[in-house]
């Protein structure tokens, strides 16, 4: 009896919980095909926003240069993340604690001191712009590919890697065919994380970025004042619907299953 209790209890504290996470989601999305700009009236379905969504230029121009900004700086954090990750790998352990701990500095630091002292920075001897913007997220990503990264390292298998040199095999053609396919889930996670994070980051971005330099959270916050419009309902729906499906085809694609059926030993 205590446990059909414990069970139920659970299942409505679950319930409760995706509720508060996904309400207001559902709710941005039925106002994304309101024909109404109010919040509180329902003027029927409409694609209106959706159209002008597409046609607005200073959202596109925010959404492209989030992208690309997302995109060019987690390939410039993962380079210098990997290069970090065997660094600090390499060293002893006093010198290795005290990496992982400045490492660790930026990931437990609120954003807006680091978005200010990076503004500080910048003032002094970069003027504020998409270039100082591209630095300030280089900078917050390459802890999360590091810290992605050194468990994968400290699990690879050095020998097949000396036995690739004793083959004949250059230490370059070494590295890329026999040390980066064991770190290739580790370089994805730390790439994703490192997407994931520019996209999301709103408070260094605001401290960062020059006149005209606007991301989708930098424009939606200046929106706010104005009121924010129905194409934002629209644009931050067609955001979600894409990553929905990217994470469906990640986890029911069928090599993936195929693969973790191996690993349960059914195939």
């Amino acid at each position: 009896m205590k446990k059909k209790l414990l069970d139920l209890v659970s299942r409505f504290y679950f319930i409760i919980i995706m509720f508060f996470l996904y309400a207001p989601i559902l709710v941005m999305i039925v106002l994304s095909f309101n024909n109404s700009r109010s919040r509180v009236v329902w003027g029927g379905f409409t694609l209106q926003w959706y159209k002008t969504l597409f046609s607005n230029r200073q959202i596109r121009e925010a959404f492209f240069f989030t992208i690309g900004l997302a995109l060019l700086s987690a390939v410039i954090a993962l380079l210098i993340g990997t290069a970090a990750a065997f660094g600090i790998h390499a060293m002893r352990r006093r010198g290795y604690a005290i990496m992982m701990g400045v490492t660790n500095i930026p990931l437990l630091n609120a954003d807006i001191v680091t978005g200010i002292a990076l503004m500080l920075w910048f003032i002094r001897f970069l003027p504020l712009g998409s270039g100082s913007v591209l630095i300030a997220h280089v900078t917050f990503n390459i802890p999360y590919v590091i810290l992605a990264l050194l468990p994968k390292i400290e699990q690879m298998n050095m020998a097949i890697y000396e036995a690739s040199r004793d083959l004949g095999a250059t230490a370059v053609r070494g590295f890329f065919t026999m040390i980066l396919p064991q770190l290739t889930g580790g370089l994805l996670s730390g790439f994703f994380m490192a997407v994931t994070m520019s996209m999301d980051d709103f408070m260094i971005t605001y401290f960062t970025r020059g006149a005209g330099v606007n991301t989708l959270s930098t424009m939606i916050y200046g929106e706010i004042r104005k009121g924010i419009k129905p194409e934002m309902y629209a644009l931050s729906t067609v955001i979600f619907a894409a990553v929905f499906l990217i994470l469906i085809c990640v986890n029911f694609w069928p090599s993936n299953r195929k693969a973790e059926k191996r690993r349960e030993g059914i195939i």
